[in-house]
């Protein structure tokens, strides 16, 4: 029986906590590390869909709050790690592998040559087709949103300030070529506290949704996988520009 898993995955914390919640549990083929894309391809790409008053207000937002929030946030997010028992470590240079992008043909070498059951998304660029039919293997992400009203990124945070507590959650889904429309398997709400804030929530809702990612792992390995589709595709949400962040904090004490 085939069980191995690949992660698929950008670098960051997430990407290290969710090695490290699987590891023990399942056979961790590989970790393929997808590089950065290149900022002013991105910011150029980011202007053509939004326009540049907009990624203007977001690149604020990154310079100005972002620093700030991670500078007040130490305490609350060890106390979440500490919490859930989560390992920040470094992933064991054995198990990585990198690539430029997702979607080249290195990544279609790697996967084929592994062949898995199950392919974990985290933190990549969204999949082509061609990658997601490259092996037979379920590709399953953690999305920080409850879809498919909270698509896209910060799904916690847009819900909060829309006053959507029903649907200020996590969502553990199988991946499509759209953008955080496959297949729910699961879906949880996540506690958030006063002490929380914009850079918190994502932590609470990976901790939140990573019992639910080793319990889909499982359903996928026993044959007993049920999903949910959607009946209609919602919002797609994106970062908070400065403006946006400021109004809904001073006016709604939205943090």
């Amino acid at each position: 029986m085939n069980n191995k898993i690949v992660l698929l995955a950008g670098k960051g914390m997430s990407t290290q906590l969710i090695y490290h919640s699987l590891k023990n549990d399942f056979e961790i083929a590989a970790v393929i590390v997808e590089n950065p894309e290149a900022r002013m391809h991105f910011l150029k790409r980011r202007i053509r869909k939004l326009g540049i008053m907009k990624v203007a207000g977001q690149l604020l937002f990154q310079l100005l709050i972002v620093p700030w929030l991670k500078h007040s946030s130490g305490s609350r997010i060890q106390e979440i790690l500490d919490q859930y028992k989560l390992e920040d470590k470094t992933l064991p240079e054995i198990k990585i592998m990198h690539i430029t992008s997702v979607n080249d043909s290195e990544c279609i070498r790697i996967l084929k040559k592994i062949d898995p059951a199950i392919v974990v998304v985290n933190g990549t660029r969204i999949l082509c087709k061609s990658i997601l039919e490259a092996v037979n293997a379920k590709f399953v992400n953690i999305h920080a949103g409850i879809t498919p009203e909270y698509r896209g990124v910060h799904g916690g945070y847009w819900a909060l300030v829309n006053d959507d507590m029903s649907k200020c959650g996590v969502t553990v889904h199988l991946v499509d070529p759209g953008i955080d429309t496959g297949n729910v398997i699961y879906k949880q709400l996540i506690a958030v506290t006063a002490k929380d804030n914009f850079l918190t929530y994502p932590l609470l809702q990976l901790s939140t949704g990573l019992p639910y990612l080793r319990r889909a792992i499982n359903d996928i390995l026993q044959d007993r996988l049920t999903t949910e589709k959607h009946k209609n595709i919602g919002r797609l949400w994106s970062h908070p520009t400065l403006w946006q962040y400021l109004y809904h904090r001073l006016f709604y004490n939205k943090k």
